[in-house]
């Protein structure tokens, strides 16, 4: 077994690497811990992009998609970056897409006002 850390080689049994003091995780198995607690935002993206905004909808998409990626590639603070930028550009969807809801709505207000 190779350690995930310095890709050292290890005995099958071994529980931590020799090299670096790693903790070994046999292959199809995952630990317990930060694994579960960083959330992708991925429905929250979509559906930023169907009802508000698309293109920072689109931007979130892509970074929400990578989080499962990263957590299974045993990268933590990667994860937790696009978990970061997939929330951001999710809540920057949202906004733009009330205010264009907002703006259209004082246009048409002000063209029914006009309009009498």
């Amino acid at each position: 077994m190779y350690c995930t850390q310095c890709g050292s080689p290890n005995d099958d049994q071994a529980t931590i690497c020799a090299q670096c003091k790693a903790t070994l995780f046999r292959p199809g198995t995952q630990p317990a811990g930060p694994a579960q607690t960083i959330p992708s935002y991925l429905v929250q993206a979509i559906l930023v992009t169907l009802c508000c905004c698309q293109i920072p909808g689109i931007v979130a998409i892509v970074y929400a998609a990578q989080v499962n990626g990263l957590v299974a590639a045993r990268n933590f603070d990667g994860a937790r970056r696009c978990s970061r930028l997939a929330y951001i550009w999710s809540w920057v969807g949202f906004g733009l897409g009330l205010v264009i809801v907002l703006v259209y709505g004082a246009f048409v207000a002000l063209g029914t006002l006009a309009s009498r």
